[in-house]
């Protein structure tokens, strides 16, 4: 299977980002940004840019569409998934392959639940440096897509992904253990995301030592715990790695819950301290920094 075309759900800084780069590889009549009426006349008023470029993007009223998707990109928050899954589902045919670059452990299995697990390939989005400011989005490192399939996903759709990623030079990789790498992620963003977006700062308040750090491992400390009755392998060596790849950060920068909290959007809390929370009630584990996360960013 050769995808010839990309269907695009949400334009926060990720979707700005991979809907500029198709509409450049693959050309604006094969990548439709599917959303209502409504946002679209907005989109078209104020004007989209990506590094101080105004972007041209194919924007298809979702509702007046009836040509199947190939592959489907939901980058949308996670409160506003349930509502682009149900504008979309009569664009998911037989053969539509399904990505969520979402944060945390859901999506998929959401998408999956409505739509077929055989439909989605499972993905991480990482390594990327890119916010969002009103229209303006930025981005100073594209990252990449960590791709797999789990659940009974068709390895054929995995491949038709990479041969796409490859035809275009989009950055991927593919994890040996995708489970595990999906956990990993996890890890982070609950450490990392909760924690600057609890004491109102930058990267550089878990980078150094004192209440944020502690707060930032005690949190990852407890996924850790839930991860294992979960049956997924995460060990106090995946903890210190990440802890690595944080102190590597731009002191001065901040992660998307930040970011979202300081716009007055909904945060993706129930995503991180939701999950462990909910979890670790299942599990009979205590969780009482991701508790007080939920409690206080929410």
């Amino acid at each position: 299977m050769s995808l010839k075309s990309i269907d695009i759900v949400g334009l926060g800084a990720l979707g700005v980002m991979y809907a500029e780069f198709f509409t450049k590889t693959l050309g604006k009549e094969n990548v439709r940004i599917l959303a209502d009426r409504e946002r679209i006349e907005r989109y078209k008023k104020e004007q989209i840019t990506f590094n101080g470029e105004v972007c041209d993007f194919q924007y298809c009223d979702a509702s007046k569409e009836n040509r199947p998707s190939e592959l489907m990109l939901f980058a949308v928050k996670y409160g506003a998934l349930e509502t682009a899954m149900k504008e979309s589902a009569h664009l998911v045919g037989e053969n539509t392959i399904l990505l969520s670059v979402l944060n945390g452990i859901r999506s998929e299995e959401d998408l999956g639940q409505k739509f077929g697990r055989e439909k989605v390939v499972h993905c991480i989005a990482q390594k990327m440096a890119a916010m969002k400011e009103g229209n303006a989005a930025f981005c100073t490192n594209k990252g990449e897509l960590a791709i797999g399939v789990l659940d009974g996903g068709r390895e054929e759709n995995l491949a038709a992904v990479k041969e796409l990623f490859d035809r275009t030079g989009f950055a991927y990789s593919c994890p040996e253990d995708m489970r595990h790498a999906l956990w990993g992620k996890l890890l982070c963003n609950v450490g990392v995301n909760q924690t600057v977006s609890l004491f109102e700062g930058t990267y550089r308040s878990v980078q150094q030592e004192g209440e944020a750090r502690e707060m930032m491992k005690a949190a990852m400390r407890e996924t850790i715990l839930v991860a294992n009755a979960e049956g997924i392998g995460l060990s106090e060596k995946d903890l210190e790695d990440w802890v690595t790849i944080i102190d590597g950060l731009n002191p001065d920068g901040e992660p998307s819950m930040r970011q979202d909290s300081k716009a007055g959007r909904r945060t993706e809390v129930v995503l991180f301290a939701g999950t462990i929370c909910e979890l670790g009630k299942k599990h009979g584990i205590a969780t009482p920094v991701n508790d007080q996360f939920l409690e206080k960013i929410k």
